[in-house]
């Protein structure tokens, strides 16, 4: 898998979301992405119990623990790359969480207008 520029939304060089939990499609800590992720797992956000809350309602739970993928869960205050989409819907219903726009790839552009992100940025 050819992974695209690793460049975010302000045009500079794309900043580490997270290592701890690790994040992002490739599981490098950067919200990276490539013609394979599907989900465009590229915004880098905060998470919040409101939002943590509204996904699980939507049916993607990141609060329970899945030890069989290694996933420990998510709580507040966790850095994730969410999928743009999703966070779009977050943002439309009103409960979209905080942003990192130097850790957010630039392909989360193509479904997430800049000023909604910046919105929205820490």
């Amino acid at each position: 898998m050819e992974r695209d520029e690793s460049v975010n939304v302000l045009g500079g060089a794309l900043a580490p979301c997270s290592m701890n939990p690790v994040t992002g499609f490739f599981r490098d800590g950067h919200c990276n992405t490539c013609a394979a992720d599907q989900g465009s797992h590229t915004v880098c956000a905060v998470m919040t119990a409101e939002f943590l809350a509204y996904s699980k309602y939507v049916g993607n739970d990141l609060s329970t623990p899945r030890p069989e993928f290694g996933f420990a869960g998510l709580k507040p205050g966790d850095q994730w790359c969410l999928c743009a989409a999703r966070f779009m819907q977050a943002h439309e219903e009103g409960c979209a969480p905080e942003v990192h726009l130097a850790a957010t790839h630039k392909r989360a552009l193509e479904i997430v207008p800049l000023n909604v992100l910046q919105q929205h940025s820490v």
